[in-house]
């Protein structure tokens, strides 16, 4: 709590200034939790890491070539299949470390453990891994809608039915799928299925995300955005 706030709040508390003192103490208290708030920031994606600082040595290109001081190259999936099967864990402490030509975090030590796990992640996933990028117990990402979803991936397939997919709203097609239940159907779609990857090929999709998704392909869309 800052000098101001403190001398409003005695003010307050004495009855000198009333109401409108505390209505000025909330605005100041306010005022500087968005501050701290803004101060802390969002932790950054996998992606969003390996854009701006991992993929000037790890460089992603159509081919496979090699990296910038021998950094592995994003996309060459024999080699990071080789790193893949050490674990998250031992390559995550490796770079927390340094190994090698490279620094400890990278050369970027305004990054934290959990960005560069998620940095890890997604240049595995990059290169054909199906890994799951991790989350902040301390604060979550928000859930993405079962449009959502389906817009940014299912419906690449589900759109137009390539390769049998059902497509979005057609019921008759979805009902003989959710014959054992939806969540035998999700179980299906968590583990891949026919030509669909796990997870729909979006390895950072939760199951509850997925749930809903698997929900709106079924419904459709509708005007009212109710079911």
């Amino acid at each position: 709590m800052n000098a101001e706030s403190s001398k409003v709040l005695r003010a307050g508390a004495c009855g000198a200034a009333g109401p409108a003192a505390i209505a000025v103490f909330l605005a100041l208290c306010l005022a500087v939790a968005q501050s701290a708030a803004g101060a802390e920031g969002k932790e950054l994606s996998g992606k969003q890491v390996v854009d701006a600082e991992c993929a000037s040595c790890h460089g992603a290109g159509a081919q496979p070539v090699q990296g910038a001081q021998g950094a592995p190259i994003i996309g060459d999936r024999q080699v990071w299949s080789q790193l893949a099967s050490h674990g998250l864990s031992s390559l995550t402490a490796h770079a927390l470390s340094g190994i090698r030509k490279m620094p400890a975090h990278g050369g970027h030590p305004n990054l934290t453990d959990l960005e560069i796990t998620r940095a890890i992640t997604y240049m595995v996933n990059q290169s054909g891994g199906k890994w799951v990028e991790p989350i902040s117990r301390e604060s979550p990402p928000a859930a993405r809608s079962g449009e959502e979803v389906v817009n940014a991936q299912c419906a690449k397939c589900h759109q137009a039915g390539v390769g049998g997919a059902p497509r979005i709203g057609d019921r008759d097609a979805w009902v003989p799928r959710l014959k054992q239940g939806l969540d035998s159907l999700v179980l299906s779609a968590i583990r891949g299925h026919g030509g669909m990857p796990a997870r729909g090929g979006m390895a950072n999709l939760t199951d509850s995300e997925l749930k809903d998704a698997i929900i709106y392909l079924f419904r459709g869309p509708t005007s009212s955005g109710k079911p």
